[in-house]
C-alpha cells in the first residue's frame, strides 16, 4: 500500500500515485501530488486544467480525450506537458484526484 501525507492526513496511493479515493482531493492534496510530479507551484494555468479534468470527471466519471482537453483549456499538447511534465494522464490526472485513464488521455 502507497501513501501520501498531506498536512496531518495520510492517504492511501495505487502503486502509480493515483489516490485511491478521489473524493479525498482538494487543493492542498493537488498541491503535494503536484511536487511529487516535479510540479513545484501550481499556477492559474495549471488550475484551468486541473479544474476542467475535475469537472469533465464529476460529470462523465472519466477523463477526457486529449483533444477534448486541448480544445476547451485552449492550451496545445506541447503547452500541457510544460505544465504538467510528466503528461497529461500520468502529471495532470493524478494531481487533478482522478484515476489512471484506461483510454488514451
Amino acid at each position: 500500500m502507497a501513501e501520501i501525507s498531506v498536512g496531518e492526513r495520510v492517504l492511501e496511493t495505487n502503486d502509480e500515485g493515483f489516490l485511491k479515493q478521489p473524493e479525498q482531493w482538494d487543493e492542498e492534496v493537488a498541491r503535494a501530488l503536484a511536487r511529487l510530479e516535479g510540479v513545484e507551484e501550481l499556477g492559474e494555468n495549471h488550475w484551468k486544467v486541473i479544474n476542467y479534468l475535475r469537472r469533465y470527471y464529476l460529470e462523465f466519471g472519466v477523463a477526457p480525450m486529449i483533444r477534448k482537453l486541448c480544445k476547451e483549456t485552449g492550451f496545445s499538447l506541447n503547452e500541457i506537458y510544460q505544465l504538467f511534465p510528466t503528461g497529461p494522464a500520468q502529471g495532470a490526472c493524478k494531481i487533478a484526484g482522478l484515476p489512471r485513464p484506461l483510454g488514451c488521455i
